[in-house]
């Protein structure tokens, strides 16, 4: 079924990394947001009148965006912590919101040392937990394998790097992985735009996502550039959202 020319969306997809404090030893950054300010931004959502939808709902939606709520959210969590099974899950199920976690595959069970020295030492899930995760319905896709910029890479390593995460995931998950978050919001560029898409749609890819941009509407000419709400603990969720306090 073709969209119809007025059957169109705007969808808050909301970009979270660690939910909950530092681990002993280490220290506050922005990309730590505490329980109860991420409770309180759940709670803007749904005083709001947004609906979360799941991975299923918002592939649907982008290629028919009139099966979406005319207020959706979808709620991103980069990087794949284990903070997301033991803290931000829980937060989440009370609230009864589906998720989706992008993990570079390289470091599953390791640390996030692509980030030594900027942000403290943290554990990233192991495979056992990222399945216990996408039984509690959070959808696990990829954030490359290796969690390194687009801009770095030639179109002949990007598409190394993309094919290994998803066959990865897909292989040792069981799951349909077609969307992508570009690590450090990195899409190689207004010059790369199309190259990189021709790329990942190649490698089996729908859609992937930068970092910040502020909502985004569907249908759009650009399904590998779409732009994410960067959630801190100071973000004014409501401004976004277009929400008179």
């Amino acid at each position: 079924m073709q969209p119809t020319a007025e059957a169109t969306r705007t969808v808050a997809v909301l970009a979270f990394h660690k939910i909950g404090e530092p681990p002993r030893g280490g220290w506050q950054t922005w990309n730590y947001i505490a329980e109860a300010v991420f409770c309180e931004q759940l709670a803007v959502l749904r005083d709001a009148g947004y609906a979360a939808v799941d991975v299923h709902a918002f592939r649907a939606g982008l290629r028919d965006p009139a099966t979406l709520p005319d207020r959706c959210a979808l709620l991103t969590f980069d990087d794949g912590y284990r903070t997301m099974l033991t803290v931000a899950e829980p937060l989440l199920a009370r609230y009864g919101y589906p998720a989706v976690c992008f993990v570079p595959t390289d470091f599953v069970g390791g640390h996030n040392s692509w980030d030594h020295g900027n942000e403290p030492d943290e554990p990233i899930c192991s495979w056992d937990e990222l399945a216990e995760l996408q039984r509690r319905g959070v959808a696990i896709q990829s954030h490359g394998a290796s969690h390194r910029q687009v801009s770095t890479l030639d179109d002949a390593a990007l598409q190394r790097e993309v094919c290994a995460s998803r066959a990865c995931l897909e292989e040792r998950l069981g799951t349909a992985v077609d969307l992508l978050a570009f690590p450090y919001g990195d899409d190689g560029g207004a010059a790369r735009c199309a190259a990189v898409g021709t790329v990942l749609q190649r490698a089996g890819y729908a859609a992937a996502f930068r970092y910040k941009g502020g909502l985004q509407r569907l249908p759009s000419a650009q399904p590998f550039a779409l732009t994410r709400v960067a959630m801190g603990p100071d973000t004014d969720l409501r401004k976004h959202l277009g929400i008179a306090r």
